[in-house]
């Protein structure tokens, strides 16, 4: 076959199209484009406000909040122990006491090991009952007004990060004006800087009515009268400082 053949066998061109033909077909090419484009959107938006109204169902059967601990309003509670049984432990919590302290506000150590009654407050304010030993998160655990903050890891990072000074200054009232207000009240407390002068800083004493033994007397006319459990301490023969 010659070139010149081949050339003759090649199909005519095309012939070119209308100007306006061409421009209307563009045209209808832009509209398509537009529909695609804009079909993503209804269907975003329309996902978008049915996850909304799932979440709010989902909200409206989740469980209210836990209560904060008793009496942790305008301050920082931690319950922690003063136990040595597990050293990680006891360190954790001595620490954490520490960098709380050095802030200047009002901390309220809550020791578990010296009262059993601690160890309920702390279920009913972690709300899943973790918050004791072998059972949940580990002590010490911090609230700050109320609202929980977390454990030692938690309280080193946000005081490491300087989080926690505009945390604690912003919630919580100063241990000096603590002080102040409560000896307006008739009680003297010792200054923030010094111990407790009835029971050095360990916020209970012994019990005046048993002696520490949780066992009382009680006369009884029948049977001369019988040792019956002590109704004013703790299971530890324990009450609470009437100083501090």
């Amino acid at each position: 076959m010659t070139v010149s053949k081949a050339v003759e066998e090649l199909p005519p061109e095309s012939p070119p199209r209308d100007a306006a033909a061409a421009a209307a077909a563009a045209a209808d090419d832009d509209d398509k484009k537009g529909e695609i484009q804009k079909f993503p959107g209804v269907v975003r938006a329309r996902i978008i406000l049915f996850q909304k109204e799932i979440d709010a169902k989902l909200a409206k059967k989740a469980p209210p909040p836990p209560p904060p601990p008793p009496e942790s309003a305008r301050r920082v509670v931690v319950y922690l122990t003063s136990l040595r049984g597990i050293r990680q432990t006891y360190e954790d919590c001595c620490a954490t006491a520490s960098i709380l302290r050095s802030y200047g506000v009002r901390v309220d150590e809550r020791d578990l090991s010296l009262h059993a009654g601690y160890k309920d407050e702390l279920r009913a304010a972690l709300g899943d009952g973790a918050g004791v030993p072998g059972q949940g998160r580990p002590l010490p655990q911090v609230f700050v007004d109320g609202c929980h903050v977390g454990g030692a890891e938690d309280v080193r990072r946000m005081h490491e990060s300087g989080e926690l000074t505009g945390t604690l200054l912003k919630a919580c009232d100063t241990a000096a004006a603590a002080v102040a207000a409560v000896g307006k009240g008739g009680r003297q407390l010792a200054p923030p800087s010094e111990p407790c002068g009835g029971c050095g800083g360990v916020r209970f004493v012994p019990c005046d009515a048993c002696s520490g033994s949780c066992k009382v007397f009680v006369a009884d006319d029948e049977d001369g009268g019988a040792f019956r459990r002590c109704p004013e301490c703790n299971e530890n023969g324990l009450v609470r400082c009437p100083v501090c």
